[in-house]
C-alpha cells in the first residue's frame, strides 16, 4: 500500500542521512522525497512516499520517532490530506500538427508551458502523481519526451490538523 509519511524534522547536517538510514537499513524502498526548511529555518518538513503494509510503516515511523533530529512523524494516508507533486517535461514539437496536440494536451491538464524552442515545449504540470503519471503517458503517445523531471510528492493534512512541535 502506498503510504506518505510527513516529518518534521531539525534543519541540520546529516538529519536527511540518518532518516534515510533508517529505510535503507531496514531493505524498505522510498518512492519519492521532498524536503525544505519551513517557517522556522531551524526545522525541515520531510514527506516520504513509500510502499507497505501497516506492520512495516508502524516500525519505520517507531524507528525515525528515535532520532533526535526528528520531532514529529505522521502518516497523511491515515487521514484526510492533500498531495501534490510537479513534473517539468520537455517535449518535441517538430512540426505544426505536434505542437498543436501538445498544447491541447497542456489546455486539457490545465498545465502551464514555461519554454518554446523551435523543435520542443517545456511544461511544467501540477497535481497528483496520478495526473502526472497521465500527462507524461499522453505525451509519449502524442510526441517524443526529450526529458522529464518531478518534484516528489508534498503533502498536507485537511483541516485542523497540523505537523507542529
Amino acid at each position: 500500500m502506498r503510504r506518505i509519511i510527513s516529518v518534521l524534522m531539525e534543519n541540520a547536517p546529516g538529519a536527511l542521512s540518518r532518516i534515510v538510514g533508517v529505510f535503507s537499513q531496514r531493505g524498505y524502498n522510498v518512492d519519492s522525497l521532498c524536503v525544505a526548511p519551513t517557517e522556522d529555518q531551524s526545522l525541515s518538513r520531510l514527506t516520504i512516499v513509500t510502499h507497505g503494509d501497516d506492520r512495516v510503516i508502524e516500525q519505520i515511523t517507531k524507528q525515525m520517532n528515535k532520532l533526535i533530529d526528528v520531532l514529529k512523524v505522521v502518516d497523511l494516508t491515515e487521514g484526510t490530506h492533500i498531495e501534490r507533486e510537479m513534473m517539468l517535461i520537455k517535449v518535441a514539437t517538430r512540426n505544426e500538427q505536434e505542437r498543436t496536440e501538445v498544447m491541447r494536451n497542456v489546455d486539457i491538464f490545465r498545465a502551464q508551458v514555461l519554454d518554446v524552442d523551435l523543435t520542443n515545449y517545456t511544461i511544467e504540470v501540477t497535481g497528483t502523481t496520478d495526473k502526472l503519471d497521465a500527462f507524461a503517458t499522453l505525451m509519449k503517445q502524442t510526441s517524443d519526451i526529450i526529458e522529464s523531471s518531478r518534484t516528489g510528492v508534498c503533502g498536507l493534512a485537511r483541516g485542523e490538523k497540523a505537523l507542529r512541535p
